[in-house]
């Protein structure tokens, strides 16, 4: 895939358009720049996670948890479900699996 060219002679509509993708990317980035939120999206790849699970999984308080679950939640990057007490998380579409994918091959793959 090409990445787009800006140019001088580019019709506003098609700048602000360009503009619009990128604010949408940078959102997107903040919302996965923790190490906390990585790890979260990282175990998610794998299935469904309660809560709990996913303390258990991080060694980490539930508090902690909770507060990552919930800005990955705003920015739309995983989907809650309910089930009595327990709340199991699930990543929201396929942008995460992609980036977790990207940041492997980049950080995590031996030469």
């Amino acid at each position: 895939m090409a990445l787009p060219v800006l140019s001088t002679d580019m019709s506003d509509a098609e700048f602000d358009r360009i503009a619009g993708k990128a604010a949408n990317a940078a959102a997107f980035l903040k919302a996965i720049s923790h190490e906390g939120r990585l790890m979260i999206l990282c175990h998610l790849v794998t299935g469904e996670k309660s809560v709990t699970e996913l303390e258990d999984l991080l060694s980490a308080r539930q508090a902690a948890v909770s507060q990552q679950l919930s800005r990955l939640r705003l920015e739309g990057l995983v989907v809650p479900r309910r089930d009595g007490k327990a709340i199991y998380y699930r990543l929201a579409d396929d942008r995460p699996r992609k980036m977790l994918e990207c940041v492997y091959e980049l950080f995590c793959k031996d030469d």
